[in-house]
Formats: C-alpha cells, sequence, structure tokens
C-alpha cells in the first residue's frame, strides 16, 4: 500500500492493530484485578501500568509479589522477561535511526510485541518508505491505549467481572498468539521448545525461578543453535572456496 501522507499510515497502523485488541483486553483486565487484589490502590495499580509499560513483566512482577519473592528475584525475572525488547530495538533501529528525539523516545517507551510485530515486516519490505514511523506510531499508540484501558478498567470494575468468564486462561493465549508466528528458523523453534519445557518441569520451584531458568535456557539454546549453524555455513564456504581454487 502506497501512502500519500504520514496521517494515512498513522491510521492505518491503527486499522491494522486493531485485531489484536481482544487478545489483550482479558490480558489488562486480570494484571488490573490481580494487583487491587493484592492490596494495591487504584492510584499505585495505575501508576505502576504506565510506569512500568510492559504487560508479561508487569503480570509476572505481581505474581512474585504475591508468592512474597525476594526483591532481587523479581528484578531478575523482570529484567530477563523485557530482553526482548533490547532485541526489538536493535531489529528497528536501522529503520527508525533517523528519527529526531521527539520521535524516538516515546516510540521507544510505547514499544510492545504487538506494535513490532506488525511493523517490522512492513519496514523491512520498504513499502513504507518515508512514513514507516507513522504507521509504527499508529500501532504503538493503539496497544498503549488498549492495555492502560484494560487495566483501568480491570481495577475499576474487578469485584464485579464473574470469575466464570476465567479470564486467566486468555493470558497463555495471548503468549501462544505472539509466540507462533515469530517462529521462523530453527534458532527461535529451538529456543521455544526448550523454554516451554523447561518451564513445565521447573514449575514447583520456589519464588518462581522457574520462570527465569526457562527463559535462560531458550535464549541459550536459541544463540547455541545459531552459532552451530553460523560455523556450518562458514565451513561450507571454505570448502567451496577451496574446491574452486586451482
Amino acid at each position: 500500500m502506497q501512502y500519500k501522507s504520514g496521517r494515512e499510515a498513522f491510521w492505518d497502523g491503527v486499522r491494522t492493530l486493531m485485531p489484536a485488541t481482544p487478545g489483550v483486553i482479558p490480558f489488562g483486565l486480570v494484571t488490573g484485578i490481580t494487583a487491587v487484589e493484592q492490596g494495591m490502590s487504584p492510584g499505585t495499580t495505575l501508576g505502576m501500568t504506565l510506569l512500568f509499560y510492559a504487560g508479561s513483566a508487569q503480570m509476572a512482577a505481581l505474581q512474585l509479589l504475591r508468592n512474597d519473592a525476594f526483591a532481587l528475584v523479581i528484578l531478575l525475572t523482570v529484567l530477563v522477561i523485557n530482553l526482548r525488547f533490547v532485541m526489538y530495538s536493535a531489529s528497528l533501529a536501522p529503520h527508525l535511526h533517523h528519527l529526531p528525539r521527539r520521535w524516538k523516545w516515546p516510540l521507544s517507551y510505547m514499544l510492545s510485541d504487538q506494535a513490532y510485530v506488525l511493523s517490522i515486516l512492513k519496514l523491512s519490505s520498504g513499502e513504507l518508505k518515508q512514513f514507516g514511523h507513522y504507521f509504527f506510531a499508529g500501532t504503538a499508540v493503539s496497544m498503549w491505549l488498549s492495555w492502560q484501558l484494560s487495566v483501568m478498567a480491570g481495577v475499576f470494575l474487578g469485584a464485579g467481572i464473574p470469575g466464570s468468564w476465567s479470564l486467566d486462561f486468555a493470558i497463555p493465549l495471548v503468549f501462544l498468539a505472539l509466540l507462533v508466528p515469530a517462529i521462523r528458523s530453527s534458532a527461535s523453534l529451538g529456543a521455544a521448545c526448550v523454554g516451554g519445557l523447561v518451564a513445565v518441569l521447573a514449575i514447583d520451584m520456589p519464588y518462581n525461578l522457574g520462570l527465569v531458568m526457562a527463559s535462560l535456557c531458550g535464549i541459550l539454546t536459541g544463540l547455541g543453535i545459531e552459532h552451530y549453524r553460523g560455523a556450518a555455513a562458514d565451513k561450507a564456504k571454505d570448502a567451496t572456496a577451496g574446491e574452486e581454487t586451482p
């Protein structure tokens, strides 16, 4: 699609993000409900959500707080969960590095899994041209608003939401919906399989350390597979070059 203006690209980003919101709303509701059930005031919960804008890490932190985990464990868990944003940023940098700070800082803050996944393919293909940051902004702002409003609804309506709705079940569905399209190589497949297996086997570890262990094992597996593939490719290249040498 060829855009004629930044406004057009922005609103197309908003429309592209809209189908992802039904999976985010239950997640936000559960986060708001969980925070209030743990004794947090509405103001503290909403302040945490604005400052913490990272749904999976926020939920993990709330669960660890519920289990009286050590502060260091909570910090390490949040750090490991959010490491993916470093990779997202590195992937987006070639397309957005030229932007002034008034663009880069807000977009960095509003970076999310959904906004990244929906934007990076279009940015990489070059179809967005000079309007790429407007499209990304449309997806990012839409996801940010959806999350904030969902958590707010969970905070103020939590007590009135029937337990029979089983909103907790929506959380793994959200991550599965993000995980499956992201598996595009043997490295990502290996990381997902190993991380999932370790998470299941280590589910009974104290202070939710199984989550940290699963994340680290998944990352190390992915890096190991990438290293092996790179070494194998270099070896094959050297062998081909040797055969071509007279």
